[in-house]
């Protein structure tokens, strides 16, 4: 069989602040190719490993490693230059500007380094940004509403466009935060249906979620955390049989 290529290592990484220690031994790989899911309880210490990922917060030992580039240390916007681009829990968007401009202005950053006001004015000479970021509105099923100012948007909708946010910087691992946290079951099975089509481009991401549903829907590898550690990893029917994970993540119940 062939050797998988590992797109991202977490490397033994710890994270304190001060007595707590948030993250403990923590050693995750991440396929080239591959959804990846992390899951736990609140508190867990999810998030803190998201911000360690996407260089928010240095780790206090061990190192995060993308495409054989150490991250450690790097600023966050150094490590979307990189290909990693970041997506939910609270939506980044420019609530003033249309939809459309909305998914161009990250093409701008990626493209230029940075985005400053002055392109603004230049939006709509774009024809190149402007033609893809309608093709990416398609394809979330969002194109009818792209000249609606983004702030009136519902919730589901707001997702849809931020997704098409980061597919229009090609990224090499999409990571998303509680994709489907506050949608109403309809929205979550629209989101779920979408993140497969995604996947089915071979593009690599990392979920971190709550919600049992939409990770054995999507993933193809489960990480478990419980109290700062991973207590178990597998694919999704592995990790469903496990008495550690029952007990930590369900409460004993084996409920999803």
């Amino acid at each position: 069989m062939p050797t998988p290529n590992i797109v991202l290592h977490v490397a033994d990484v710890h994270k304190r602040f001060g007595g707590l220690h948030a993250l403990a031994d923590i050693d995750l790989a991440v396929e080239e190719g591959k959804t990846h899911a992390i899951i736990g309880p609140n508190g867990a210490g999810k998030s803190t490993l998201l911000n360690v990922i996407i260089g928010k917060l240095e780790p206090t030992s061990g190192q995060v490693v993308f495409d054989g580039a150490n991250l450690t240390g790097r600023k966050p916007h150094e490590i979307n230059q990189l290909g990693i681009a970041r997506v939910f829990q609270t939506p980044e968007i420019f609530s003033d500007l249309s939809v459309l401009h909305n998914v161009m202005i990250p093409a701008f950053a990626k493209r230029d380094g940075q985005f400053t006001l002055n392109m603004l004015r230049s939006l709509d000479s774009e024809t190149a940004i402007r033609e893809e970021a309608e093709s990416m509105l398609e394809d979330v099923g969002m194109l009818a509403r792209r000249d609606m100012q983004a702030g009136s948007l519902s919730r589901g909708d707001k997702r849809r466009m931020e997704l098409a946010m980061c597919l229009i910087q090609h990224p090499r691992l999409l990571l998303l935060d509680e994709p489907t946290a506050g949608m109403s079951r309809h929205d979550t099975n629209t989101t779920i249906e979408l993140l497969k089509k995604i996947k089915s481009r071979g593009m690599t991401k990392v979920i971190i979620e709550h919600d049992m549903h939409v990770v054995f829907s999507l993933a193809d590898k489960i990480s478990v955390l419980a109290g700062g550690r991973i207590i178990a990893d597998g694919t999704p029917d592995e990790v469903r049989g496990n008495p550690k994970v029952q007990e930590a993540y369900l409460g004993g119940g084996g409920h999803e």
